[in-house]
């Protein structure tokens, strides 16, 4: 076996970001809300211990929230995300082929630590993540990508780390795993195998190619050999270009105004176009759409959409947020109580692909100095620095978030202060 990948996966992480900057919060049940404090999306494991399902609706469990007295919290994706980057950065410093899988889970390659204690190797990382950061971890290493992740599941149920390297105790945990913990089975398709007597990954292992393909197809044959012991999953180190991007949010609360649907359309907009020039494409084309909840009144329920597709391929807010403006003042009716706005955006080519057109004026030089400033401002200052004066001020589209924490590392307004 000459590859060798581990996985660290960060334990209850938006939970353990929460307690980071608040230490009273440890021992003590913790969940964390989706958009507009919709549903459950984290909670810490005393919170599963009190029967708190993953996607449970916040007011289904409000009065179990109360009698125990959970902590809620709304998402704080811009503590979350600074959080990930930092623990990516240690992580960084003990292998050159780093992966990041989720804003949660790296796999790091180790395939050339021929004379190095892995468990040490291993165990070293689980101390280092949480000194540096506060954030405990798993570390799981193994042959494979797929065994990895069984290692890190195991490693989170004992001492934080494991490896798996000979066949003895490769098989001594593909026992131990469900069929439906494997990563990329699923539940549906578990269902389907224990019909076949397939209880265990080692069950799933020991299957025959041609049953795996005729029940899991071919990505699930991958999977297969990849418990088998055998690599057919690669690192990943730099994700492959989006070839459409989608940016959108329910409203904190419905909006009837076209003027505030259009500060939310526009402040989309621009984030999608900072994704765009993130993975050095333009699009061709964009949809907006439109709608009404479906849930509040069903009978009035709207929902409407335009594309337009551009003479130029391009990622400029100038062009992008203008043309999205149109779509949408096309497709607004009055009288209805609006939920959602947002754009895709399609057909994307590579930056330096693009070809001009002889009718369109040739702005895109000017352009591109300009938001290259914008871009620059923006990392330096946070995204919402410079802004385009259709996206307003009175931002009444914004996601409700009645329980959102400070954010401790990239707010100097909300830095702890020491007295």
């Amino acid at each position: 076996m000459t590859s060798l990948f581990a996985l660290v996966d960060c334990n209850n992480f938006y939970a353990s970001c929460e307690r980071v900057f608040n230490p009273t919060l440890v021992g003590q049940p913790i969940v964390v809300l989706s958009n507009n404090d919709g549903c459950v999306i984290a909670r810490s494991n005393e919170a599963k211990a009190l029967g708190i399902g993953m996607g449970a609706p916040f007011f289904e469990i409000r009065e179990l929230v109360k009698a125990h007295g959970v902590h809620v919290f709304s998402s704080n994706y811009e503590l979350y995300g600074d959080m990930s980057r930092r623990v990516t950065l240690i992580l960084s410093e003990y292998t050159p082929h780093l992966e990041i899988y989720s804003i949660d889970e790296s796999f790091l390659d180790l395939s050339n630590f021929l004379h190095v204690d892995l468990e040490q190797h291993a165990r070293a990382i689980w101390e280092r993540v949480p000194r540096a950061t506060g954030i405990p971890v798993a570390v799981g290493v193994a042959p494979t990508k797929t065994l990895a992740k069984i290692a890190n599941r195991l490693a989170k149920k004992g001492t934080g780390t494991l490896v798996l390297r000979d066949r003895e105790q490769i098989e001594q945990a593909l026992r131990a795993t469900a069929v439906a913990d494997v990563w990329g089975v699923g539940r549906q398709y578990a269902r389907k195998l224990a019909g076949y007597g397939v209880q265990t990954a080692y069950d799933l292992s020991c299957a025959t190619d041609s049953f795996v393909k005729k029940h899991l197809t071919i990505v699930g044959l991958r999977t297969v050999k990849e418990l088998r012991g055998e690599s057919c999953l690669d690192l990943e180190l730099a994700p492959p270009p989006k070839q459409n991007i989608c940016t959108s949010r329910s409203f904190g609360e419905p909006l009837t105004e076209l003027t505030d649907i259009e500060e939310a359309l526009a402040a989309h907009t621009v984030r999608c176009a900072s994704k765009l020039r993130k993975q050095n494409s333009c699009a061709f084309s964009f949809t907006v759409f439109l709608e009404t909840s479906r849930f509040t009144c069903p009978t009035q329920h709207y929902h409407q959409s335009r594309t337009v597709k551009l003479e130029v391929p391009s990622s400029s807010e100038l062009v992008l947020v203008a043309k999205a403006l149109e779509a949408l003042r096309a497709i607004y009716r009055p009288g209805f109580r609006y939920k959602k706005t947002g754009i895709i955006v399609s057909g994307l080519v590579p930056a330096n692909q693009v070809q001009e057109s002889l009718f369109s004026a040739n702005t895109r030089e000017r352009d591109n100095s300009l938001m290259q400033t914008l871009d620059g401002l923006r990392e330096k200052f946070g995204h919402g620095i410079v802004k385009y004066a259709v996206q307003g001020t009175s931002h009444k589209w914004k996601i409700k978030s009645e329980n959102l924490s400070p954010c401790y590392t990239t707010r100097l307004e909300d830095l702890i202060k020491a007295y």
